[in-house]
């Protein structure tokens, strides 16, 4: 994510993007605003939104259409989304949010320092994974350079590589010796 990404908050309702707004100013971030979910796509899709704030509930397309639309794209199925409601605790609501990865789910009216800290972590935190993302590119480029350059591929000294593959979870069987 380039360092002039922006916080994009999204609501039907004024009142509540500029309180929004006001809470999330003091962190330094550049914020934009979108007032229906349509708008909010486009926004997301040219570019540059490190994080959304976004609404769940709003004329023609919702927070959760929003959601599900930004997590079948590969550029931007990884970017965090706080949902806001303020139609109450709803276990239903709350399955489907968690389940698309949203990363938060605020109920309105929303506590000021709770959420500007959540956004201040989310942000930092995704700003970091796509660094290491970018890291990674590079150093497979890397390695793959060494490879076709070098005499023999065997003598390239590289460090050994963790083992990414997911195990299956449970305790371990002691093994007889």
């Amino acid at each position: 994510m380039p360092p002039d990404a922006r916080i994009l908050i999204v609501d039907d309702h004024q009142d509540t993007l500029y309180a929004l707004e006001n809470v999330l100013a003091p962190l330094g971030h550049r914020i934009t605003r979108a007032t229906s979910g349509d708008e909010a796509l486009k926004q997301v899709l040219r570019g540059r939104v490190g994080l959304l704030v976004l609404d769940v509930r709003m004329p023609g397309v919702s927070g959760l259409d929003v959601v599900r639309y930004l997590r079948r794209l590969e550029q931007t199925q990884h970017i965090p989304v706080i949902l806001l409601t303020g139609f109450g605790p709803d276990q239903e609501l709350t399955a489907t949010a968690f389940g698309l990865g949203v990363a938060d789910l605020v109920m309105k009216p929303v506590d000021p320092l709770a959420l500007r800290t959540k956004v201040r972590y989310l942000y930092d935190a995704h700003q970091r994974y796509l660094a290491l993302q970018e890291e990674t590119r590079a150093l497979r480029a890397r390695v793959e350079g060494l490879g076709a350059g070098a005499p023999d591929a065997s003598d390239a000294r590289l460090p050994p590589q963790r083992d990414t593959e997911t195990r299956p979870a449970g305790p371990r069987t002691p093994t007889a010796t």
